[in-house]
C-alpha cells in the first residue's frame, strides 16, 4: 500500500501513544500508575448526564443538528461568554465541534495553505505542529529565552517572516502550566494585530487556575483585539467531559462560516446528545466547576513539593493553571546515562511502572510532563516509585 505524503509525515499523538501502552500493561496485570492523559478523574457532573439522557428519552437526540451546532447551545456559549467575560458575542460567531481539536484542524485547513507558516510557541500541545502539516503549512517554532517559557513580543518578531500567518497562543499552557498575564496576553494580541497575524487563542483551561492567579481571556480586551482572534474552547477539562467530545470556536462569522463549510464535509454536527449535555454544562449551575478546581488546587500544591523533593528534577516554575507538571530532568538524565527525555520515559514506564510523557512531543527535550488529575494517593505513589527510580545506582 502506497500511503499519503500528508499520513506519512505526521506523527503519532504523543501522549495517546505513552496512555495506550500504560493501559495495554495495566490489561497485563502491571501496577502501572497513568500520569501520562490530560484527562480529569471525575465523573461528568449529575445534572449534565441527567440532561443527556433526557434528551435521549424525549427523542431530542435523535436528528441532525445544523452543522454549527443547535441554536440553543450557541446561545449557551453567547451566555457564558458575557457571565464570564462581560463580553457580548452574536450566535453567528460561535461554531460547536467535535471537540476543541476538531475545531483547531478545520480552522487550520480553512485558514493555512501550503507556502504559508503557523507560529508555536514551546513548549506547545502535541497537536499543533501536526495539524498544521496536515493543512500544508510550515512551523515556526519559537523558544522563549526566560525561565518562564513565556514568549515576548521581540522574540515573535524575531522568528516571523513573510509566510507568517497565524500565532497560537495557549494560556492555560499545556504542557507547562503557566498562565499569561493580562498585560502579557494583550502585548501580544496587539503583535498580532499589528503584523498581520491572525492570533488562535487556545484557552480550554481558561477555568482551572489556582492559588489566586487571574486568567484574562482575549475576550476581556479591546474590541480590535478580540477581531483578529479566534478563541478555542469546549467543555472537556473544566466540565469533566473528555469522552463527550465537545469543543466551540468563537471568532468573526466569516472565519466561522468557512469553518462550517468544512465540517459539513467531515462530521455533519457535533453528536446531539453531547450537545444536549453541554447546553447544560455551560447554563446549569457550576459548583462543580469549582470543586473540581479546588481539587486540583490541592493535589497541585502536594505533589509540587514532592517532586521537588525528587533528585535530578527540576521544577523551575510553579504550575499556576491546568493540571500538568513539566520538570526538567536533564540532570536524572545525565546519573542514568539516558541521551533523551524519551529513553527516560520508557524506562520510568517499565522499570518504575509510572507513565509521563517525554519533553520532544512538546518541542522541549530534556522535560516530561505528569498530569495531576488523578487521586493524591497514586501520584503519592507515583511520586514515591519516580524516587526511589532516581536515586537506584
Amino acid at each position: 500500500m502506497k500511503f499519503s505524503k500528508r499520513v506519512l509525515n505526521v506523527s503519532p499523538s504523543a501522549t495517546l501513544a505513552v496512555s495506550a501502552q500504560a493501559k495495554k500493561m495495566q490489561a497485563d496485570g502491571i501496577d502501572v500508575i497513568n500520569l501520562s492523559t490530560g484527562e480529569p478523574d471525575f465523573a461528568t457532573p449529575v445534572n449534565i448526564q441527567k440532561a443527556a439522557i433526557d434528551s435521549i428519552q424525549n427523542g431530542s437526540a435523535s436528528y441532525y443538528t445544523p452543522v454549527k451546532g443547535l441554536p440553543d447551545l450557541q446561545n449557551a456559549v453567547v451566555k457564558r461568554v458575557f457571565q464570564d467575560y462581560q463580553r457580548t458575542i452574536d450566535p453567528s460567531q460561535v461554531a460547536l465541534t467535535v471537540g476543541a481539536k476538531m475545531g483547531l484542524y478545520a480552522l487550520f485547513q480553512a485558514v493555512l495553505e501550503p507556502g504559508d507558516s503557523a507560529m508555536i510557541i514551546a513548549p506547545y500541545w502535541v497537536s499543533y505542529e501536526e495539524q498544521i502539516k496536515l493543512a500544508g503549512a510550515k512551523v515556526q517554532v519559537v523558544h522563549p529565552h526566560a525561565n518562564d517559557m513565556k514568549a515576548t513580543p521581540d522574540e515573535l518578531t524575531e522568528a516571523m517572516d513573510d509566510s507568517t500567518k497565524i500565532l497560537i497562543l495557549n494560556t492555560p499552557q499545556n504542557p507547562s502550566g503557566l498562565v499569561y498575564s493580562k498585560e502579557e496576553t494583550e502585548s501580544i494580541a496587539k503583535w498580532a494585530l499589528e503584523h498581520g497575524v491572525l492570533l488562535i487563542a487556545d484557552e480550554i483551561y481558561g477555568k482551572l487556575v489556582y492559588n489566586n492567579v487571574k486568567f484574562t481571556s482575549v475576550l476581556e480586551l479591546s474590541d480590535e483585539l478580540v477581531n483578529n482572534t479566534v478563541i478555542i474552547n469546549g467543555v472537556s477539562k473544566a466540565y469533566a467531559m473528555t469522552g463527550w467530545r465537545l469543543g466551540y470556536l468563537i471568532a468573526n462569522s466569516e472565519i466561522i462560516n468557512k469553518v462550517g463549510a468544512l465540517l459539513g464535509h467531515m462530521t455533519s454536527n457535533p453528536t446531539t446528545v453531547a450537545q444536549y449535555a453541554a447546553i447544560e454544562a455551560l447554563n446549569g449551575d457550576q459548583k462543580a466547576v469549582f470543586d473540581m478546581r479546588d481539587a486540583f488546587e490541592k493535589r497541585l500544591n502536594e505533589t509540587f513539593a514532592l517532586l521537588n523533593d525528587i533528585p535530578g528534577l527540576k521544577l523551575e516554575h510553579k504550575p499556576e493553571g491546568a493540571f500538568y507538571l513539566f520538570p526538567n530532568v536533564t540532570e536524572l538524565m545525565k546519573q542514568k546515562g539516558f541521551t533523551s527525555s524519551s529513553e527516560l520515559a520508557l524506562a520510568l514506564l517499565n522499570d518504575a511502572h509510572v507513565a509521563v510523557v517525554a519533553g520532544e512531543g512538546f518541542g522541549m527535550p530534556g522535560y516530561i510532563r505528569l498530569s495531576y488529575a488523578t487521586s493524591q494517593d497514586k501520584l503519592n505513589e507515583a511520586c514515591r516509585r519516580i524516587k526511589e527510580f532516581a536515586k537506584a545506582q
